[in-house]
C-alpha cells in the first residue's frame, strides 16, 4: 500500500546528485553538479581527503585508504577516478579490486588503514553508483563526519600533491579469501552441523560481487549443492537489485521445481540478506534480523538493537531469551553506535542488514548466511516452519507529500501532541507505540515528504493504522 497526497501541480522531476552524510549518490553523466560526473568524483574525494587527515591530525605520514566497488559497468571508470584523486592528494591507496561492502570495511581494519572509499550504489539500478566513505575504523562517517566532508567540497579549497609526493597504488584481491576465513573462525558458525545437513541451497546475486563470494563461502561451509542465479559479476543486473519479494519471483520458482532447501539472494554490495523458504514463500526480509538475533541469544547473553522501523518482533524475542531490546534512529551508523551504548551482541535493520560485532560492525550477508546456517541445521526444521516460530508482524509503507510551504516539523509535532498518551519516541521523526503495532513518522531531508511506516498483526491492520494518520495529516493542514 503507497498513498500520495498532493496538493500541488506535478512538475517533471529532475535527476540531482544526491549528498547526505552516508556518501555521495547519483546516475552517471549529464552536468557536474547534476549527476555523478568525473569532476564531482575528484571533488568529493578531495574533500574526504583532507578530512581523513584532519579528523585524525596526521601531519607526519602518508595516510592509508582502501578503495574497493562493487561490479557496476561504472566502477572501473569511477575506481580509477577515485583512486588517481587520492593519490595526488598525497595518500597511498590499496585497490582491492570487486569487493562487497563487509569485506571493503575489513579490509580497512586489517590494513590498519585511515579509511576507506566504497564504491558502489548498494540496490539502486545499473545507472546509479556512489562514494560511500569510511573512517579508520571500517565504519560509516557519523553525522557530523559527513557534514565536515560537505563543507570542505563546497568550499573546494584542496592544495594537491607535487611530483615527489604522489600516494603510491598498491593491489591486493584476495581480501574476499580473508573475509570467509574471518567467519569460519567465528565460533557461532558452525561448519560441521551444515556439513552434515548436506543443503541444497539458491543464491541470487544480481551479477554483481556477491557472485564470486556468496558460492566461495557457501563451499567453504560444506554446501556442495549450490543453484547459481545470476552470478557473474558485470553490473547488468538481472531484475530490480533490491531484495524485495517482487523482484524474487525467478529464484522462488527455481527454489520449488529444483527442490531446494532455501535461497539466499543479496542486493549488489552484499550487505543486505533476503532468504527464500523450501516451499518458494519469502522468509521476510524483516526476519532475516530476527532468526539471526535469536540464534545467537540461545548461545550467548546480550543485547539487541534495530532501527525504530524495524519489525516489534526482535525486541519479542530478545525479551523471551530474557534481555534488553533497544532502538536506534535509522541509518546503519546510528544502529551501530546504539549497539555500542547497550552493549549490544547482535544488531541491524529490518532491510535485511545484520551487523554482528564479533566478526565487524557494519550490515554483513556473508556472516548471516553462515549464522543463519548454522540456526537451521541445529533446529533440524524446514525454513518455512522456522519461521512459524516467530512472533507474526506485518509493516505498511507509506508516504505524504506536500507542498513546500508546510511546515513539515509542525505537522509532527501536533501528532505527537494528538497522541501523548501513548509511548512516544521522537528519536527519529515521531513513533507511537500501541498493545500490538505500533506508527513512525519520519520527513524528508530532500522533499517535503512525511514517510509513514506502520506494523501490526495483519497487512489489513497496518494498513488501516497508516491511513488514520494520514486522514489525521490531512485535516491538520486544509
Amino acid at each position: 500500500m503507497r498513498i500520495g497526497f498532493f496538493i500541488f501541480t506535478q512538475k517533471k522531476i529532475v535527476m540531482t546528485l544526491i549528498k547526505s552524510i552516508s556518501g555521495i549518490r547519483g546516475t552517471i553523466g549529464g552536468k557536474p553538479g547534476d549527476n555523478l560526473t568525473p569532476i564531482d568524483v575528484v571533488k568529493f574525494v578531495s574533500a574526504y581527503a583532507v578530512w581523513a587527515r584532519e579528523s585524525q591530525n596526521i601531519t607526519d605520514r602518508k595516510l592509508k585508504i582502501v578503495v574497493g566497488r562493487d561490479a557496476r559497468i561504472s566502477g572501473p571508470m569511477v575506481s580509477d577516478l577515485v583512486c588517481a584523486s587520492l593519490q595526488s592528494m598525497g595518500i597511498d591507496v590499496i585497490n582491492i579490486g570487486q569487493a562487497s561492502t563487509p569485506t571493503t570495511e575489513m579490509a580497512v581494519m586489517f590494513e590498519n588503514a585511515d579509511g576507506g572509499i566504497i564504491i558502489t550504489a548498494s540496490h539502486n539500478p545499473k545507472e546509479y553508483n556512489a562514494l560511500k566513505l569510511l573512517r579508520h575504523t571500517g565504519e560509516f562517517l557519523n553525522a557530523e563526519e559527513g557534514l565536515r566532508i560537505l563543507e570542505l567540497a563546497d568550499a573546494s579549497d584542496f592544495h594537491y600533491s607535487g611530483v615527489l609526493q604522489l600516494g603510491e597504488l598498491s593491489e591486493i584481491s584476495d581480501y574476499e579469501d580473508k573475509h570467509i576465513e574471518a567467519i569460519l573462525k567465528l565460533d557461532l558458525v558452525n561448519v560441521e552441523a551444515i556439513r552434515q545437513k548436506n543443503f541444497k541451497v539458491a543464491i541470487d546475486c544480481v551479477n554483481s560481487v556477491g557472485g564470486t563470494s556468496i558460492p566461495k563461502l557457501l563451499k567453504a561451509l560444506g554446501v556442495e549443492q549450490v543453484l547459481e542465479l545470476y552470478c557473474e559479476p558485470n553490473g547488468h543486473f538481472p531484475h530490480n537489485p533490491e531484495p524485495l519479494p517482487e523482484n524474487l519471483t525467478e529464484i522462488s520458482a527455481q527454489i520449488k521445481t529444483q527442490g531446494a532447501d532455501l535461497g539466499f539472494v543479496v542486493d549488489p554490495d552484499v550487505d543486505r540478506l533476503a532468504i527464500v523458504s523450501e516451499d518458494g514463500s519469502m522468509f521476510g526480509e524483516e526476519y532475516t534480523l530476527v532468526a539471526i538475533a535469536d540464534y545467537v541469544l540461545s548461545k550467548t547473553p546480550g543485547n539487541t538493537v534495530s532501527n525504530m522501523s524495524s519489525t516489534r518482533a526482535l525486541r519479542d524475542v530478545t525479551e523471551a531469551h530474557g534481555e534488553n531490546y533497544a532502538a536506534s534512529a535509522v541509518g546503519e551508523v546510528n544502529v551501530v553506535e546504539m549497539m555500542r551504548q547497550t552493549d549490544a551482541i547482535i544488531g541491524g535493520e529490518g532491510n535485511g542488514g545484520v551487523i554482528y560485532p564479533e566478526l565487524h560492525a557494519g550490515r554483513d550477508a556473508l556472516v548471516g548466511i553462515a549464522l543463519f546456517l548454522s540456526l537451521l541445521a541445529e533446529r533440524d526444521m524446514k525454513v518455512s516452519e522456522l519461521r512459524k516460530t516467530y512472533p507474526s508482524y506485518v509493516i505498511s509503507k507509506n508516504k505524504i507529500a506536500l507542498t513546500p510551504e508546510i511546515n513539515v516539523d509542525l505537522v509532527l509535532e501536533k501528532i505527537r501532541d494528538k497522541y501523548k498518551n501513548q509511548p512516544v519516541s521522537t528519536i527519529d521523526g515521531v513513533k507511537i507505540e500501541f498493545a500490538d503495532e505500533w506508527l513512525h513518522l519520519r520527513k524528508s531531508n530532500t522533499e517535503p515528504i512525511i514517510r509513514i511506516y506502520s506494523e501490526s498483526k495483519t497487512a489489513e491492520a497496518a494498513d488501516a493504522l497508516a491511513q488514520k494518520v494520514i486522514d489525521e495529516i490531512k485535516a491538520l493542514i486544509v
